[in-house]
């Protein structure tokens, strides 16, 4: 009986060691797996994009729009003996071009003064029986060569330049000819940089910037298909083109202030604008 119980004593010290050695068998292996993963991935940091299988396909949004707004620039260009002669001459037509643009229907918030100069003019005088070196100190005369000889540059007077720039909108879009008619009977001797365009063109993009993106859409399922393989997940995107403005007619444009001149034919047409995507599917 005594023996029975020392073989039972003896017995459960070697079963817990048994086990324990099974136990700490089976974590070094799963420390190793888990080591030999970490490993393994780390070969593949930052190497994700370069094995990635993808496609690339390009959209295109088009829409034609009626503009809503009309922008265009008028100058009085002023000469006169004298700065302040200039100034009230241009001052005063200017004044008159306001008062057309208000009567017709244009919003005060519409008129913007885009440009103000004054600059000095100048004569030249031709000499050729100058026999000294004339005093060149004076701010109104100077002296100079040209090709005929020594001549004589004399300050003759200044020209005043003023631009207004006025924003044409709504039932004023039917007024752009007798706009340009009345203010040039005002005054106005230099008309242009007519522009036609829309008063929120970010929301115009963004409705043909969609169109483009569901054009690509289509374009990568079509493909994906065609090659048997699945779209996953949009790795890029790029858009490019937008809202261009229509020029009617150049900066600066002499316009003929004569009486009783016909209003122009105004045209407002339409406007192309276009959206260009580009996009990069992740494939599988």
């Amino acid at each position: 009986m005594e023996n029975q119980q020392n073989n039972i004593c003896c017995g459960q010290p070697k079963a817990v060691g048994v086990i324990l050695g099974v136990l700490l068998a089976v974590l070094a292996v799963y420390v190793a797996v888990l080591a030999v993963n970490a490993i393994m991935a780390s070969k593949y940091i930052g190497r994700e994009s370069a094995n990635q299988a993808t496609i690339s396909v390009a959209g295109t949004g088009n829409i034609s729009i009626k503009p809503d707004l009309a922008v265009m620039d008028f100058s009085v260009v002023s000469e006169a003996k004298t700065v302040a002669d200039a100034t009230a001459d241009n001052n005063a037509k200017m004044n008159a071009i306001i008062d057309v643009a208000k009567s017709l229907g244009v919003d005060q918030k519409d008129l913007q003064t885009a440009g103000y100069n004054v600059n000095p003019h100048y004569d030249t005088v031709k000499s050729t029986d100058i026999t000294s070196v004339p005093d060149l100190s004076s701010s109104d005369t100077f002296q100079y060569y040209t090709n005929a000889g020594l001549g004589k540059r004399v300050l003759s007077g200044y020209d005043v330049t003023q631009t207004l720039t006025i924003k044409m909108r709504g039932e004023m879009m039917n007024k752009i000819g007798q706009v340009i008619e009345e203010a040039t009977a005002a005054g106005a001797n230099q008309v242009g940089d007519l522009q036609f365009t829309v008063d929120d063109p970010s929301a115009v993009q963004a409705q043909v910037r969609e169109i483009a993106i569901k054009d690509a859409k289509s374009k990568a399922e079509i493909l994906a298909k065609q090659l048997n393989v699945k779209l996953v997940r949009i790795t890029s995107y790029s858009d490019g083109g937008g809202y261009n403005p229509i020029a009617y007619a150049g900066k600066g444009v002499a316009m003929d202030t004569a009486e009783g001149a016909p209003a122009p034919n105004i045209q407002t047409g339409e406007n192309k604008i276009t959206v260009n995507v580009n996009i990069n599917y992740e494939i599988e």
